[in-house]
């Protein structure tokens, strides 16, 4: 058996073996077959697509990579969640440290950016000292002493999705139903939380467009977790502006740690509510959602999740002095308002244009071993069917390059379409 002959195989739309499948990861995770081998035969996938066995198979190799978790000695109820990506999403930031605050272990490894979407990873690592990496040991710690610790993918976790995660983004084979699927479910097979709620967005801004797409992603990984015993709870998102007003990691923290204080921006705060109470629920800690939600509003009025994310925060090695004065912040060198040229309606921003202009300013990745710039992005201060004045602000751009800056103007001026309202 060879990599040739498998990557040709595919290219050829024949279906894959499980010994094959095997073979591929465990290869590509020591090292023996080279990236542009691997890239190869993602691309013929992507084109090419994947059989419901060849899914499973590249799923459960993927996530039996390295080790597997057993967080059953914390207890029976730990419970995850996760995004198949948006803009502006930082659902994971805002509603986890909530959650722990109510009493229910969060065991989180989040991702880093794919493509024009952000990664929860990174915009935590704009919080200066704070470290997403750990050792299994110190992460199964960290939920016992503090309720929650949210960290990175760590090398003995799913390593072959890691290799294979960072590669698709940089040869444009992100949004593939298969490999979105198998890449969710090896990372949580192997994390060991047993309940999981997973939030499917579609839209312009999401990978799936369709909510049609969107239920066919959800059966698929809700079959690959239950069988291997892991309860799974989808809930749908709709993409098509960026979930709150902020895209950018630095400036998503900032309004992640505003949400937290009690000042809730209302599109961010019912996609909390909603994927909050049904994370509930599966942790057998309520049967009604109306009455979940309810509790969720009042442990964050009440400073609880604010201080649970503080523990957090400070339990892996991260300054909450920047938590209680966001003014500390590092800004960008150049920000920049943008005013609307007429009177309007806002009837279009879209998602996907947002974020792959915010990548572009340095707020995400465009290849695998960029640094990503944590100061720049972009704020919204409109939501879709809110009305404008002429001369109104309607966003802010945050670079660090003056080309940059010059070409984001232009860029997001073409993206807000704002249409004229006709007089009486």
């Amino acid at each position: 058996m060879n990599i040739l002959e498998i990557i040709a195989k595919k290219r050829d739309k024949k279906e894959l073996t499980k010994e094959e499948i095997e073979y591929f990861v465990s290869n590509y995770t020591n090292g023996k077959i080279t990236d542009y081998q691997a890239a190869a035969l993602i691309m013929a996938i992507y084109i090419n697509g994947m059989t419901d066995s060849e899914t499973f198979y590249l799923t459960y190799s993927m996530a039996n990579s390295g080790e597997v978790l057993d967080l059953s000695d914390i207890s029976e109820n730990v419970v995850d969640k996760h995004s198949t990506g948006g803009v502006g999403d930082k659902v994971s930031i805002v509603l986890l440290p909530i959650i722990a605050a109510m009493g229910i272990p969060v065991a989180k490894m989040s991702g880093r950016g794919l493509g024009f979407t952000g990664g929860t990873a990174d915009k935590l690592e704009a919080i200066p000292g704070y470290t997403t990496s750990a050792t299994i040991q110190e992460f199964k710690r960290n939920v016992k002493t503090v309720g929650i610790s949210m960290i990175t993918q760590t090398m003995n976790i799913a390593p072959a999705d890691k290799k294979i995660y960072s590669l698709r983004d940089t040869i444009s084979c992100v949004d593939s139903m298969p490999l979105i699927a198998s890449s969710i479910m090896s990372k949580k097979i192997a994390s060991g939380a047993k309940k999981l709620v997973l939030e499917v967005t579609y839209g312009k801004g999401a990978f799936m467009k369709t909510i049609e797409k969107a239920k066919i992603l959800a059966n698929e990984m809700t079959k690959l977790g239950n069988s291997a015993g892991v309860e799974v709870k989808c809930v749908f998102t709709k993409m098509d502006e960026p979930l709150g007003y902020a895209v950018g990691n630095t400036l998503e923290i900032i309004e992640s740690i505003e949400f937290l204080k009690g000042r809730m921006k209302e599109d961010l705060k019912e996609e909390i509510l909603k994927i909050g109470s049904n994370m509930i629920y599966l942790a057998g800690m309520g049967d009604n959602l109306e009455e979940n939600r309810q509790r969720m509003i009042q442990t964050i009025n009440s400073g609880k999740a604010f201080e649970k994310f503080k523990e957090m925060v400070q339990n892996q090695g991260g300054d909450v002095s920047y938590l209680e004065n966001t003014n500390k912040f590092k800004k960008a060198k150049y920000i920049k308002d943008i005013y609307s040229k007429k009177d309007g309606k806002i009837i279009e921003q879209n998602a996907e244009k947002i974020g792959t202009l915010a990548c572009f300013l340095g707020a995400g990745r465009e290849k695998k071993e960029d640094v990503i710039d944590m100061s720049v992005g972009i704020t919204l201060e409109k939501k879709v069917g809110q009305r404008v004045r002429l001369n109104e602000k309607i966003a802010t751009i945050y670079a660090n390059s003056e080309q940059k800056l010059d070409y984001a103007i232009k860029k997001l001026e073409e993206i807000i379409f704002i249409k004229n309202i006709e007089k009486n």
